[in-house]
């Protein structure tokens, strides 16, 4: 455990990522809660209503994220202040991140069925940085031995690789398998390999002229949105709360959260 502590996570300056992704999941958790509880008329907490303006935190969020994120370029990776700029960065983001679906649409919808964007995009955002910070990093360590160089050039050639089936993923309409495969290994090469969604650029492009496959990627995509939607709402809501079902648009939510 030490050795993998010093050799994985201090030498190559890594302990600022941890603290950025400790701190992002903190703090949505943290706010999701108090978000919750507003909603549910529970606790001290209140909505910040200046003059009668309801300030979202997703501004205190870009405000952290904006000194965070300065204040870790003039500050490296090791050190007391590349640790704080991690914790405000992290922090901020994950205020930021939260309300991901009000940056996307411009409006208030965060207990609407399209606020749950902001839940998918953390969830795979600490997923992602998770699996990076988890990985063997091949450059930044010092007195390697051959075999520690060779294992650690043969992670950096497959992350490429697993980069360049990620962008065809990505191309064919599956953006979760593409972050994920970006990492992990033969994740993305599955995504990359199976058909594409019906909508996709890759589709557009190749199926155009071939209606039994286009057909087929229909098809495919209709039969896995229906076995995994209902599991994947669940899960957004364990986390995030249950979407209002009043109004599609959540206009009359608005008031209800922090």
């Amino acid at each position: 455990m030490g050795h993998w502590w010093e050799r994985d996570i201090l030498e190559p300056g890594k302990l600022p990522l941890l603290l950025a992704l400790v701190s992002f999941v903190l703090s949505f958790i943290v706010v999701r809660t108090i978000a919750r509880l507003i909603r549910a008329g529970r606790g001290p907490f209140r909505n910040i209503t200046p003059g009668g303006l309801h300030v979202h935190h997703v501004v205190p969020g870009v405000v952290l994220t904006i000194v965070g994120g300065f204040g870790a370029v003039t500050s490296g990776r090791h050190g007391f202040g590349a640790a704080v700029c991690a914790v405000l960065f992290g922090t901020g983001a994950g205020l930021v991140l939260d309300e991901f679906a009000l940056l996307l649409h411009l409006d208030d919808v965060y207990w609407s069925e399209q606020g749950r964007k902001s839940v998918e995009i953390v969830v795979l955002t600490a997923a992602l940085v998770g699996l990076v910070l988890g990985g063997f990093l091949p450059f930044g360590v010092d007195g390697l031995s051959p075999k520690e160089q060779h294992d650690r050039g043969l992670v950096a050639s497959n992350t490429m690789l697993n980069f360049l089936f990620a962008l065809l993923a990505l191309a064919k309409g599956k953006p979760r398998t593409a972050l994920i495969g970006a990492v992990v290994p033969f994740v993305a090469l599955i995504g990359a390999i199976r058909l594409a969604r019906p909508v996709s650029p890759w589709a557009r492009r190749f199926y155009r002229r071939h209606p039994r496959r286009r057909a087929r990627a229909m098809l495919r995509a209709y039969r896995h949105d229906r076995r995994w939607a209902s599991p994947r709402r669940k899960f957004q809501d364990l986390i995030g709360g249950a979407p209002d079902r009043v109004s599609l648009r959540g206009r009359g939510s608005s008031g209800d959260r922090s």
